[in-house]
């Protein structure tokens, strides 16, 4: 290969890699996704992810969905919110703002009577619950957590409400909900099936049966205000992927 020729494949590669690099600052966004509780694991897993398929930088708050929506409603900057239940996004829908196309279900949640100590919860954990040998049971606020409404749903469902109220301690989300009792502040809880650590030591659970609670089915919505940002669309059309989804799916959720 001659110089002149060699020169010119030169140039033509800086020239492409200068354009490629354009396009990729040109493309570069940020979203800032209000996130359920329950989805911290996956979306740890997601963001870099997410991050490196896309050049878009994502950052993410957590907290319960009935919290995060309020925000939403009193003006905070978040472009999405992946909420834990259906209900906020659709009233987030209803009222303008959020992007009615935008809605779909990314996760259907799995709730799990858990406990760190592998010898507490045996097969069978409407027996530990009836029972009732514990000082402390904690589980999410209903009024704004969804996976509180799912616990009440199944100790009402057991006969247990009444009976459990004395022992009954409400933590603000999910994720509160398992770092009491990570910590030893109760002796169990009704936890996301996600949260329950896996490997060595995962304590003892019981994944509560479906037909004792509503179906968790977690709805993602585009905030209106985040209508015209490519990143916030960008992680949505993400969240859809099979890359996404497998994730997901590992942290023992279903899929929709």
């Amino acid at each position: 290969m001659t110089k002149d020729r060699t020169d010119r494949h030169l140039r033509r590669a800086i020239i492409a890699a200068a354009l490629v690099l354009n396009v990729a600052v040109a493309h570069a966004d940020e979203v800032i996704a209000a996130v359920a509780a329950n989805f911290a694991g996956a979306i740890a897993r997601i963001e870099p992810a997410f991050e490196r398929a896309s050049g878009h930088q994502l950052t993410v708050v957590l907290g319960s969905s009935g919290k995060l929506a309020a925000q939403i409603q009193q003006g905070a900057p978040f472009d999405v919110l992946l909420s834990a239940d259906v209900e906020r996004p659709d009233v987030l829908e209803k009222s303008g703002l959020g992007v009615a196309e935008s809605r779909f279900t990314y996760a259907i949640g799995r709730l799990a009577l858990w406990s760190p100590d592998p010898q507490v919860i045996g097969v069978d954990g409407q027996a530990y619950l009836r029972a009732g040998g514990f000082r402390h049971l904690v589980i999410a606020n209903p009024a704004v957590a969804p996976y509180g409404v799912a616990a009440q749903q199944t100790l009402e469902n057991l006969g247990l409400w009444p009976t459990l109220q004395d022992k009954l301690v409400r933590g603000e989300d999910i994720g509160q909900v398992y770092s009491m009792v990570a910590s030893g502040a109760a002796e169990a809880g009704l936890v996301a099936l996600s949260t329950v650590p896996v490997g060595s030591r995962p304590g003892s659970y019981w994944k509560v049966p479906q037909d004792l609670y509503a179906p968790l089915e977690q709805d993602a919505i585009l905030v209106t205000r985040a209508r015209d940002n490519p990143a916030a669309r960008a992680l949505l059309d993400y969240l859809k992927s099979p890359a996404a989804r497998s994730v997901i799916a590992e942290l023992g959720y279903d899929l929709p």
